[in-house]
């Protein structure tokens, strides 16, 4: 069986996959504060689980896919006041974004998706702009399903559906189940629940953690996540970018 990952294949492995009925899966976080319990690279981990859960959805519905390397560096202007937070213009994601398109289309592949975990306004948006960007110039389908439209949204957890999600159960659950040595699991149960909303803090015209009221980046309630919720909402995360990714296609 062929590698589901782009970058551990050789070029003639490549050369040999049937480009055109492939999509390419690019995951996408960022390297920010999640809390005093959670790695900066939070994001990034759930995007590439997210990624993988996507290939298997997609292999059992007779859709071949395969990962690329993650996009670890974008924009994260939320939470930028806070040490380790690395956030670029959002025109350079937009920018970085149609380039990897532009590159899929010529080596012929049949769509890029993309698998997001990062929330930030300016982030989604120069998603958004890319996927534009794409059509415009006649590139492959840019596949990019935002979690938060309600559709999505009603799929996964109350906290997430809370607005309080941020570095809490809902993202400590998945750091959990993927990647349980960069989980502080002492400090976590250590803190005490944040019920603020980042949904509504952004409505309201909030544009920092601090702000929104999380002066320790963390939304939700960190010292509930679990394994098993984790596992089962990135197996809901594939499902959603799969079906996203089926549609787009025309499948």
């Amino acid at each position: 069986m062929a590698s589901r990952d782009l970058a551990g294949m050789t070029f003639e492995e490549v050369a040999r996959l049937e480009r055109s009925r492939t999509v390419a899966i690019l995951p996408v976080g960022a390297i920010e504060a999640h809390g005093p319990h959670l790695p900066l690279v939070t994001d990034g981990i759930i995007a590439e689980a997210m990624a993988r859960a996507a290939v298997g959805a997609l292999e059992e519905a007779g859709q071949a896919a395969l990962v690329l390397p993650a996009l670890h560096y974008t924009a994260a202007p939320f939470a930028a006041a806070f040490a380790g937070t690395l956030s670029i213009a959002p025109t350079t994601v937009t920018a970085l974004v149609v380039d990897v398109a532009r590159e899929l289309t010529r080596h012929g592949f049949a769509a890029l998706a993309i698998a997001n975990a990062h929330l930030d306004p300016a982030h989604l948006e120069a998603l958004a702009v890319a996927a534009s960007r794409a059509v415009d110039e006649g590139l492959l389908p840019v596949v990019s399903p935002d979690v938060t439209r309600r559709a999505n949204a009603e799929r996964l957890t109350d906290e997430f559906r809370s607005g309080a999600c941020h570095a809490g159960r809902y993202e400590g659950s998945m750091v959990l189940a993927e990647r349980p040595d960069l989980h502080r699991s002492a400090i976590a149960r250590e803190l005490e629940p944040n019920p603020a909303s980042l949904t509504a803090a952004i409505r309201s015209g909030r544009t920092t953690f601090a702000e929104a009221g999380g002066p320790r980046a963390y939304f939700g309630a960190p010292a509930e996540a679990t394994v098993e919720e984790g596992r089962a909402t990135i197996a809901t995360l594939g499902a959603i970018l799969a079906e996203a990714v089926l549609e787009g296609i025309g499948r």
